[in-house]
């Protein structure tokens, strides 16, 4: 593979404009195909084999009107009940409105308009903005307190965004700047990895003729194809600057960079893909979707990385030190840390396991949900709607239980299961059961009297299925069924935690085989599964306590607690594991190397961490700084992600590739590298003959600078 990349660098480096050429080509052709043959990215949250999806299914197949989806509008004024008939009549009058209901709260003072939808499939954004419209005019035309929210606005209110990939950017120029001292070094990455997100972010539409994308997905895999790809780059054109430093050629550099750091991003970006492409395992179709717009994303960056890269890094030529000339050298404060901690490994591996697993503790207390309105910031209209519904009528109106029946043409069953329903201790009340004796369906609305979000509203949604309904329903050919998007979160949650432990264990043997097949050893990659988990850990420990327990939350902007989303450990799971086997990989080939020249380990192990350490701080600066800008968002779901990310990124590039790797290394010695005789004959071969010389680490005065 290394002689591949090589003669691959040296071509792109000498004749650039042929690789730049062919990727404006592509990137007119992946945009252009978008816009004429696009289709429209998935909206829905449905998981085929769930009860809530088999209740979709039944009012699929009724003419209840409760199979689709609601918009809230709620109005306070001191005598509601005779401000509602305008109300209520505009919003009947908008396009695609199958129904309205309202009900006026028993002290007069707030009315609630439901606004009944057909299901998500025959709508769009553009009924989202009908309905603002509507209440816009509306409060200009009486001066009336009107509040919005509902299922309409989770489906098609889209959170602001930019802001955080902006600041993420500026942020990767700076530490890119310091890091290289060069604006050319500095804007290679940033070109690069731009140009990458315009060709994979307008692919989405073209990869859902394989797929369905969920609508959320480009925002994460921009977030996610960013970081690696300005990361990636980092590396190459640090390799690249070390060969112009020892007096090669700019082709000639390249092709070595390419060949060497080359090797480490195909393997790196391998593992990603192949950690995301795990959630395939999860059951579960949209999340998916989203790994797999990952996954297109990251290929995207590594395909870039080595083709686009090196004709750029030949158009630059010496250009891209600026006016910078001394030879690289590695820094002589990370020999001093990789010397510092080898001497002292044992002490470093007790200290720094004790505390990913104190931060990884909590994870013990995970509560999987979903926030509702009532975590949005008081700015939010579906915030402020949430919460005159739960003044007015309940916590438990904000999130009702559609419970659909197949009554097998008999509807006797449908009294007493609604009399049944209503007297379990977790519901207020139920409404006037709907019957559509040719479907063979009826549709019960019940109103818990907790939150959607409450973990007693779970409980009374397990409660229902396997005590209430059994108890009616058993002897008769009817079932029942609980829908709507209370209950439908609360299943993805319940199939996140059953099919985690599959995904896991398919997630650690893809990546063990990945890693034992690059460093041809079984105890280097067993040791970076297990400090990979340590991180994965520690960043959803750090998740319970922010957002459940509430530790900090009030800095990012988060003014309640709320339950960590069901499907957010699946995929910070994947991502996670994914990037941090970034840092792992370029770490451990440069030791590899080393360990290849003159078969030290501790000399290697410091080698390493001299030549990489500043590079993995900068790359994980950038990570760090592009996944905070989801903490940016005004949404927690959003900010959630954020958090895990951007910590799992800085404890796995601190604590553990700074401190548990060269310790445990340390320890380990010359038994990093071992592998059996029978196992080392069945793996290919992907070194090359193509080794160079490793470049000297000294303790003298060198520079610290790429």
């Amino acid at each position: 593979m290394s002689n591949f990349l090589y003669r691959l660098g040296r071509s792109a480096a000498t004749r650039p404009w042929v690789a730049i050429s062919a990727w404006v080509v592509l990137a007119l052709v992946v945009i252009a195909s978008s816009v004429a043959f696009g289709r429209e990215l998935d909206e829905s949250f449905e998981a085929p084999g769930l009860d809530s999806h088999r209740a979709a299914e039944l009012l699929a197949e009724t003419e209840a009107d409760e199979g689709g989806i609601t918009a809230h509008v709620v109005l306070e004024d001191q005598d509601a009940a005779a401000q509602l008939a305008p109300v209520e009549a505009a919003l009947a009058d908008l396009p695609n409105v199958l129904s309205t209901t309202s009900s006026v709260s028993p002290d007069g003072a707030i009315a609630l308009v439901r606004v009944q939808y057909p299901a998500i499939e025959h709508l769009d954004a553009s009924d989202l903005d009908n309905l603002k419209d509507a209440v816009a005019d509306l409060r200009d035309e009486s001066s009336l307190t009107l509040e919005t929210g509902g299922d309409l606005f989770f489906a098609f209110e889209e959170a602001p965004t930019g802001l955080g990939e902006v600041a993420g950017i500026v942020v990767a120029m700076i530490v890119l700047l310091i890091a290289f001292g060069s604006f050319v070094a500095m804007g290679l990455p940033i070109g690069m990895a731009l140009f990458g997100l315009v060709i994979g972010v307008t692919s989405m539409k073209l990869v859902t003729y394989l797929i369905d994308i969920p609508a959320w997905a480009p925002q994460l895999a921009a977030m996610v194809g960013l970081g690696v790809g300005i990361d990636y780059a980092l590396f190459l054109v640090t390799r690249h600057r070390e060969h112009l430093a020892l007096g090669m050629p700019v082709a000639e550099a390249a092709g070595r960079a390419l060949a060497t750091a080359g090797q480490a991003v195909i393997f790196a970006g391998g593992t990603v893909v192949v950690a995301i492409l795990g959630l395939l395992v999860a059951g579960i179709p949209f999340v998916t979707g989203g790994g797999v717009a990952i996954s297109a994303m990251v290929l995207v960056m590594v395909l870039a990385s080595v083709t686009l890269l090196p004709a750029l890094l030949g158009l630059a030529g010496h250009r891209i030190n600026g006016r910078r000339r001394t030879p690289h050298r590695p820094g002589t404060g990370w020999y001093r840390w990789g010397a510092h901690v080898t001497r002292n490994a044992t002490a470093y591996l007790v200290g720094g396991a004790v505390l990913m697993l104190a931060l990884a503790a909590p994870v013990l207390a995970l509560n999987l949900g979903f926030p509702d309105d009532g975590t949005k910031p008081e700015s939010r209209t579906e915030r402020r709607a949430y919460d005159l519904v739960a003044d007015g009528f309940g916590p438990g109106a904000n999130g009702p239980l559609v419970i659909a029946v197949d009554i097998s043409q008999d509807g006797s069953v449908v009294a007493p299961l609604a009399e049944a329903i209503a007297a379990d201790p977790g519901i207020n009340s139920v409404g006037e059961p709907t019957l559509d004796l040719a479907a063979g369906v009826a549709t019960l609305v019940a109103q818990p009297t907790t939150s959607p979000q409450d973990v007693a509203t779970q409980e009374t949604v397990a409660r229902l299925r396997s005590e209430v309904f059994p108890t009616v329903l058993d002897g008769t050919a009817a079932t029942a069924h609980v829908g709507g998007q209370t209950a439908t979160f609360t299943d993805l949650g319940d199939r996140v935690q059953e099919r985690m432990p599959r995904f896991v264990v398919a997630v650690l043997l893809l990546s063990f085989l990945l890693l034992t097949v690059l460093f041809r050893s079984v105890l280097v990659p067993l040791k970076a599964v297990v400090l990979n988990l340590l991180s994965v850990g520690a960043a959803y420990g750090v998740l319970v306590m922010v957002f459940q327990w509430g530790w900090a939350a009030g800095l990012i902007g988060v003014e309640s607690t709320v339950p960590i989303v069901s499907f957010i450990p699946l995929f910070m799971f994947a991502i996670l594991f994914g990037l941090s086997m970034d840092y792992e990989v370029f770490l451990l080939s440069r030791v590899r190397e080393e360990y290849r020249g003159h078969g030290d380990n501790t000399r290697a192990v410091i080698a390493g961490i001299a030549g990489t350490g500043r590079t993995i701080t900068a790359a994980a600066l950038i990570m760090v700084a592009v996944f905070s800008g989801f903490v940016l968002g005004s949404d927690p779901v959003v900010k959630m992600m954020g958090v895990g990310l951007a910590t799992a990124i800085f404890l796995d590039a601190t604590v553990v590739r700074l401190v548990l790797v060269p310790a445990t290394m340390k320890l380990l010695g010359d038994a990093n590298w071992w592998l059996p005789g029978w196992l080392d004959r069945l793996l290919p071969e992907l070194d090359s003959v193509l080794v160079e010389k490793p470049v000297e680490v000294t303790t003298g005065a060198a520079s610290d600078g790429a």
